[in-house]
């Protein structure tokens, strides 16, 4: 290669501050998340453009968008500072895993995976600090995504797919069957439910998630399989609410395997048909933090504490 061809290597911050613009929008909004003034931010992008050799933004109105060129970079350079912050990780092992880990998890993972986590994390990594926090899915990848929280529990239904962004990381550790909960004086009502008898339910009320999307969604493809359009009487963040208006009759659920209620007397809660699909628990990072070693702790204790959850675990 002729010397005049050579151009030297961007600088890491700068491709950072590329990645952040594509993701938030606004040079104003990149300042915010990183310190860095406006006419700051605009002036390392520049000299990036000048490294790389290409045009990386255009103007649209009083905003700037990636180019074509951009965006490919862009996508390049999330590989790239993924790879650097893997490496980084895996040099400053050796010592015990010290650290603050910010962990959002959706509810009905927090009793049976995050609590036993903790419970163990005092004896096993004294030095790590876990801050938890209760959200929903949908909420959790933003959070995550932003860098506002450090380690997600997240899940999807294999019926209703989740596009985690590029810059992001998920690892799936357990994956759970659908029940059908129907009043226990139902007829049938511990049999297990063929998609196509799901059509005896049409005039009853279904009951969906009153946060996230991911539930309302799930109910109404399964339902679609079966012929019909379910009608939504109630919308419940509480699964002990589910199944309370379940066992009063006054409606029906899809439920995973850790959301029912076994001991209930009101409530029978049918196998519903496997090609209802499944729901999938993954944990989630941002790219390159893996082996950071307070994640890589916590995230073993997770997938070591998950009890039955881990049984079931996808590969």
């Amino acid at each position: 290669m002729a010397p005049q061809d050579m151009r030297p290597l961007p600088d890491l911050g700068r491709l950072r501050l590329l990645v952040e613009l594509g993701r938030l929008g606004t040079m104003a909004a990149v300042a915010t998340a990183t310190g860095y003034g406006t006419s700051a931010v605009s002036k390392h992008l520049a000299v990036l453009e000048t490294e790389v050799g290409a045009q990386l933004l255009r103007p649209v109105g009083r905003r700037v968008r990636l180019t074509p060129a951009g965006e490919r970079l862009a996508e390049h350079a999330v590989g790239i500072l993924a790879a650097v912050e893997e490496a980084r990780a895996e040099l400053s092992g050796g010592a015990e895993p010290a650290g603050r880990v910010r962990l959002a998890s959706f509810f009905t993972a927090v009793e049976p995976v995050v609590l036993p986590m903790l419970a163990r994390l005092r004896a096993e990594y004294p030095r790590i600090e876990v801050e938890t926090y209760e959200h929903e899915p949908e909420h959790t990848i933003g959070l995550v995504r932003s860098g506002s929280i450090d380690l997600g529990v997240v899940y999807h239904y294999s019926l209703v797919p989740r596009t985690v962004p590029q810059e992001l990381s998920a690892r799936q550790f357990d994956e759970q069957p659908l029940f059908l909960a129907v009043p226990a004086r139902h007829a049938d009502a511990g049999r297990p439910v063929a998609l196509s008898e799901l059509r005896d339910f049409a005039a009853a009320g279904w009951i969906a998630n009153s946060r996230g999307t991911d539930d309302d969604e799930l109910v109404q493809r399964v339902c679609a399989i079966a012929g019909f359009a379910p009608r939504i009487a109630h919308r419940m963040d509480s699964l002990h609410l589910v199944n309370s208006l379940v066992g009063a009759g006054l409606g029906v659920a899809l439920l995973a395997e850790s959301g029912i209620e076994r001991d209930r007397i009101d409530v029978a809660f049918r196998p519903l048909d496997p090609l209802a699909g499944t729901r999938r628990t993954s944990l989630l990072v941002r790219a390159g933090q893996w082996s950071w070693p307070p994640i890589a702790a916590v995230t073993s204790l997770i997938t070591g504490t998950a009890g039955p959850w881990v049984g079931r675990a996808a590969s």
